[in-house]
């Protein structure tokens, strides 16, 4: 379970991110959205240890997240291509990050191997390093990257965006395999309102960086959340 505690962070002491409570629990497919400036990536940010809060905590399976590192072994994210290391070729990042999680190179072999029509003949075998690829194909890289080593805790920021319509769905069938097993906890953020609907069984609307709407998503999800961002 991720637990947020009085959460807040301050940039020249304007409040950009301000949550009181907020509990995701385990095997939650938990969907972040809000309009630019809301406060997702900034969320996010927090909840890897790439920034620090003002005030409050966040606990990753009871492991205060800016005090210990004992949560990343079971956890992984893509936030953008800075994740990336661009002088390695595709092959060559999925091994290290595999080294890192304890996976040999024929465990990541028939790791990848799976997600050869995610890849679209794209990525593989094509000797290209990664700050060649376009902007798509280095977040298909990324992507998949996380998901090595069967990560308990997963987030992806803005996981649609730069991707095709095909790739976009074929990722959406990924995602939903996943949560559909029971044993990942899987953050998106997104601007893309139906996307993450269909990927997530509960939604938090971010707004300046307060929470203003927590529902579980249902069949008329999507019409509210359009109706909220209408005014």
């Amino acid at each position: 379970m991720i637990q947020v505690k009085n959460l807040t962070k301050v940039y020249s002491g304007i409040s950009v991110l301000s949550i009181d409570n907020l509990d995701i629990t385990k095997g939650e497919s938990f969907g972040l959205v809000g309009n630019n400036g809301a406060g997702k990536t900034t969320f996010f940010s927090l909840l890897l240890d790439l920034i620090k809060p003002s005030t409050g905590q966040i606990l990753n399976y009871g492991v205060e997240v800016n005090k210990s590192e004992a949560w990343k072994p079971f956890t992984t994210a893509f936030i953008d291509e800075t994740f990336l290391i661009g002088y390695l070729t595709p092959e060559e990042y999925f091994y290290f990050i595999g080294e890192l999680r304890g996976q040999s190179k024929a465990d990541v072999d028939t790791f990848i191997a799976g997600f050869e029509d995610f890849f679209n003949g794209e990525i593989l075998k094509n000797k290209k390093y990664l700050r060649d690829l376009s902007k798509g194909n280095q977040k298909k890289v990324g992507i998949i990257a996380a998901l090595i080593g069967n990560p308990e805790v997963i987030v992806l920021d803005e996981p649609f965006a730069n991707l095709d319509p095909t790739t976009q769905i074929r990722l959406k069938r990924i995602l939903k395999e996943l949560a559909a097993k029971g044993d990942k906890t899987i953050l998106v953020s997104s601007h893309d309102l139906q996307h993450t609907v269909e990927v997530s069984n509960r939604i938090v609307v971010l707004e300046k960086g307060i929470v203003v709407k927590d529902i579980q998503t249902s069949a008329e999800t999507l019409k509210e959340l359009e109706a909220f961002f209408e005014g």
